[in-house]
């Protein structure tokens, strides 16, 4: 649980810092030039696509990593139908809402992005990824969590970028990282006799295509309930045993 935590307290000190960085911007905004207002909004907004871009690449690099492809086709196939039947796209967005009413009167006054789109996009962000995995799978299993480190890392760095322009949504993922990344870890040594080499590949592969999915989103190309497509991520623990 050591390298969950680190990762917790990573993307709360960004989204804190992301969150400064847009009082400030919003504070000093009156006394800067002219025209100044609509320069800070575009660099905010070409920003965005510039992570959205990195986030296109990490979820392309990662999902190379499969080697059976009707696994990972089975898997998206399989998990989009649980997904959409359980409507977890739509759960995962009333939790936004129920946290965006309780902290209402936190973001009074802000205008641009809901509490619940920045919880929803930065929990999907932190969530999916290969390393989530893979990270909380070796620091359950073995202590170590190093690859949890260099996540945090990046995650820490998204978090300042998506809460400067999505606002404190992103800091309340914080807590959906700590339970998912937390109940893999503890889950792990149950899990273990499942997890060979090439089902953590295509788990990898499949948890990859997802980030691509929200990459796609973020650069307003696509409209993808990327929640409901979770489950696929831990159907090749399954399809793997008799493939």
């Amino acid at each position: 649980m050591t390298g969950t935590i680190i990762n917790a307290l990573a993307v709360l000190a960004g989204s804190a810092a992301g969150l400064l960085l847009k009082w400030l911007a919003a504070r000093f905004s009156s006394r800067l030039p002219t025209g100044s207002a609509a320069l800070g909004q575009r660099l905010q907004s070409i920003i965005m696509n510039g992570v959205a871009l990195c986030v296109l690449y990490i979820g392309i690099s990662g999902a190379l990593k499969g080697n059976n492809t009707l696994a990972a086709i089975l898997s998206m196939v399989a998990g989009a139908i649980v997904g959409e039947l359980l409507n977890l796209d739509r759960r995962m967005r009333s939790l936004g809402d129920w946290v965006q009413k309780k902290t209402a009167r936190l973001t009074r006054g802000e205008g641009g992005a809901t509490v619940s789109e920045g919880f929803v996009t930065a929990s999907l962000l932190f969530c999916v990824g290969a390393m989530a995995i893979v990270g909380a799978l070796e620091n359950g299993l073995t202590g170590n969590y190093e690859t949890l480190q260099a996540k945090s890392l990046l995650d820490g760095i998204s978090a300042i970028v998506f809460a400067s322009s999505l606002g404190i949504g992103v800091a309340f993922s914080a807590v959906a990282l700590f339970l998912y990344q937390g109940s893999i870890s503890l889950l792990a040594s149950v899990l273990s006799p499942l997890l060979g080499d090439a089902v953590i590949a295509e788990m990898t592969c499949v948890g990859s295509l997802l980030i691509v999915a929200l990459a796609l989103n973020m650069l307003n190309l696509t409209k993808i309930k990327v929640m409901n497509l979770v489950p696929a991520i831990f159907l090749p623990i399954l399809l793997c045993t008799f493939m």
